[in-house]
């Protein structure tokens, strides 16, 4: 790869399937009927691992209003729980919500849209699908019945909760779209192989397994040195997190001189890294690139690496013998500059965390 052969971040003949939401409409809602859960307010939106995800400093900005918002109206409902007449008004408000975090998920997607000048993201469609339009809509709006995955491919709409798990799916749908879309159609076409099946399948398979582990816990090692990917690959965490450390790029502060990174896409590990434990582990893939990724902007790096991604699960997901044990197992506090403590080498001596595993001989 080099600087000249990287795909344009702007397009001139780009077009906007429907108009900005306002945000202040968003907010207004919040404020008057809904309740955020308090775990929303734990989100360290400065940790490293968090500074890939596009539309981060509206999205943070966002739930930390509405977080505020939500305590000012429980506290305002413990006050006044003593009137019979407001009680019942007060109760309605903090239960009634108004899927909140889909609507502060379409604003920052379609800010994105707009701030790259591209069309909004949209579904692979799998066998006679259409290609649909991404947007996030309440979870009330899946059919019973019918698959999550199978729903989205199908109507380009992402049921989402309120809760954190699908603030952050919904946060790597904006990152990643192009990845996540791809995903998607894999799902669709292992369940329509499963229906083909003359007894009806239950078993989900390898592919979808596979799908299932990366899209909850993947992780993305972006290096321009082969020998550390090769080194992670074989459980060599000498030689792949601690002796290279100086080339490792730190999120704060990228260095075009870097030459290691690693970016989170599952949603549910970052949910888990809310509360952050050495042995929490990613399971991740190796992108290799050459020394000009690293002088990209943050921008241009995610929009890079989403194409270099989707190409690299459409090969893997596309191997008959795919399998999660192919996505190489990363303890990811452990990555340089992640968490203060691993600037200390006997913080990888820890062997329950740090294993020898399946080491070449």
């Amino acid at each position: 790869m080099t600087a000249s052969n990287l795909p344009p971040l702007h397009r001139l003949d780009a077009r906007f399937d429907k108009p900005l939401p306002n945000d202040s409409s968003i907010q207004a809602s919040a404020v008057a009927a809904s309740r955020l859960d308090d775990s929303f307010a734990q989100i360290d939106w400065c940790a490293p691992w968090l500074g890939h995800v596009q539309q981060l400093d509206a999205i943070s900005q966002a739930i930390t209003r509405l977080s505020a918002a939500s305590n000012w109206s429980m506290e305002r409902a413990d006050a006044q729980s003593s009137a019979p007449e407001t009680q019942a008004l007060d109760i309605s408000r903090t239960q009634n919500t108004p899927d909140i975090i889909a609507k502060v998920l379409n604003t920052a997607l379609h800010q994105q849209a707009a701030d790259v000048q591209q069309q909004l993201p949209h579904t692979k469609p799998a066998y006679n699908h259409k290609v649909q339009t991404l947007q996030f809509v309440s979870q009330d709006a899946l059919p019973e019945g019918e698959a999550y995955e199978s729903f989205i491919g199908s109507t380009g709409n992402i049921p989402t909760r309120d809760n954190l798990h699908d603030l952050f799916n919904g946060s790597i749908w904006l990152t990643f779209p192009k990845t996540k879309a791809l995903l998607n159609h894999y799902h669709m076409l292992e369940i329509a192989k499963c229906s083909e099946e003359p007894t009806g399948s239950k078993n989900r398979g390898r592919v979808r397994d596979t799908i299932t582990v990366f899209d909850e816990n993947g992780a993305i090692l972006v290096t321009s040195d082969t020998s550390i990917g090769e080194a992670l690959i074989d459980f060599d965490w000498q030689n792949s997190l601690v002796k290279p450390r100086r080339y490792w790029d730190k999120m704060d502060s990228p260095n075009k001189e870097a030459k290691a990174a690693v970016y989170i896409f599952g949603h549910a590990l970052l949910e888990q890294l809310i509360y952050p434990r050495k042995p929490l582990c990613a399971h991740s893939v190796v992108i290799h690139v050459s020394q000009d990724f690293f002088a990209l902007s943050k921008l241009e790096r995610i929009s890079y690496l989403d194409d270099k991604l989707s190409e690299y699960m459409n090969d893997l997901l596309a191997q008959s013998g795919v399998t999660p044990r192919q996505l190489a197992p990363l303890p990811i506090l452990g990555v340089p500059h992640f968490w203060s403590d691993n600037s200390e080498v006997s913080f990888y001596e820890d062997a329950f965390v740090f294993r020898s595993g399946r080491r070449k001989k």
